[in-house]
């Protein structure tokens, strides 16, 4: 079993000054830690479909999908969706955006795993349950590969089974 922790980098002042980034891709390189932590995500639950937030939970979310036998569903930045959708926007440290799915993307009673690589504050996540449910379908779980636990993204989540592999 690989420590695939060891393996997320800090970067400091990335992107600005005084914000240590952790960089996963040393991770993605990894074969066996990346298999580890795509097997880890999703274990023990049981859903139809994995949604993916733009951008960096497409790379998470898509093999947890794939190895799962589920559908894939991303969920993206405003005006990137080619069919009807559903929006939500959410508030960012400076400003605001908006995220979308498509309106037909779950079944009625669809249960959905929500994946990511990060919880911070919360506020993509949040919008992103907002769009499932709107959609019709139920929220199995959040599912991240690392919570900063210190920005208290977990309290805009109330009533969800949150599980984050790693928290900082």
């Amino acid at each position: 079993m690989t420590d695939w922790t060891a393996l997320i980098r800090d970067i400091p002042d990335y992107p600005k000054p005084g914000i240590l980034f952790k960089d996963i891709t040393p991770l993605l390189a990894d074969h066996a830690a990346f298999t580890q932590v795509v097997d880890e995500l999703a274990d023990g639950l049981v859903f139809d479909k994995v949604v993916g937030i733009e951008a960096r939970g497409f790379i998470l979310a898509a093999p947890v999908a794939y190895r799962s036998g589920a559908g894939f569903v991303p969920v993206r930045k405003k005006g990137k969706l080619p069919a009807e959708t559903l929006e939500a926007s959410y508030d960012l440290e400076y400003g605001s955006a908006t995220i979308e799915v498509h309106a037909d993307a779950f079944a009625p009673g669809d249960r959905v795993l929500i994946v990511d690589d990060v919880l911070a504050t919360g506020g993509t996540a949040h919008a992103t349950v907002e769009l499932v449910r709107r959609a019709g379908a139920e929220i199995t779980a959040v599912s991240v590969l690392m919570e900063l636990s210190f920005l208290s993204g977990r309290d805009r989540l109330p009533g969800l089974d949150v599980r984050a592999l790693v928290s900082v």
